[in-house]
């Protein structure tokens, strides 16, 4: 077990074999080796952690460590999320972005492109406008630096 604790100074007995999905915990602990001293993780609260902790895939080989494996899976479309990793994130808006910065933090790239692909998939087909509701954007271009971005960017209409 290792002891992880969160930026809201909770404590986490968490499998070893879990907390090494994590590119930047198992460094760590190659680093210092074994030790009873507990890991802080100063940009991840509980919540986050307890959730990216999910034991699903305890036992798949982490991707940071297999590139062969990414070339010998069938092409998959980009968006594509397995059933079980949906329902795993289904929350909130700020639960999702958080989720995201702490994968990312942590370099847990599974969970990385998990949270990503969602985030995909929710503006997949949207207009500007509406990603903007959806995500409280608040636009700050002048109708002339619209019109200017829309004329570069001409080419990546769909036509």
């Amino acid at each position: 077990m290792v002891l992880l604790v969160t930026s809201d100074n909770v404590q986490f007995a968490v499998d070893k074999e879990v907390v090494e999905r994590s590119v930047l915990i198992k460094n760590m602990l190659e680093d210092v080796g074994e030790t009873d001293q507990s890991i802080p993780l100063a940009n991840v609260s509980s919540a986050v952690l307890k959730k990216s902790t999910a034991k699903h895939h305890r036992g798949e080989p982490c991707l940071a460590q297999t590139p062969t494996r990414i070339k010998m899976r069938p092409a998959k479309r980009t968006t594509d999320i397995s059933e079980w990793d949906q329902k795993f994130i289904t929350v909130d808006q700020e639960m999702l972005f958080e989720i995201i910065l702490a994968a990312n933090y942590l370099d847990i790239k599974s969970l990385l492109d998990v949270g990503c692909k969602t985030v995909a998939n929710m503006i997949k087909g949207k207009t500007p406008d509406e990603i903007r509701r959806l995500f409280n954007i608040v636009n700050d271009f002048t109708q002339e630096e619209e019109a200017q971005i829309k004329k570069e960017n001409e080419w990546a209409e769909d036509r």
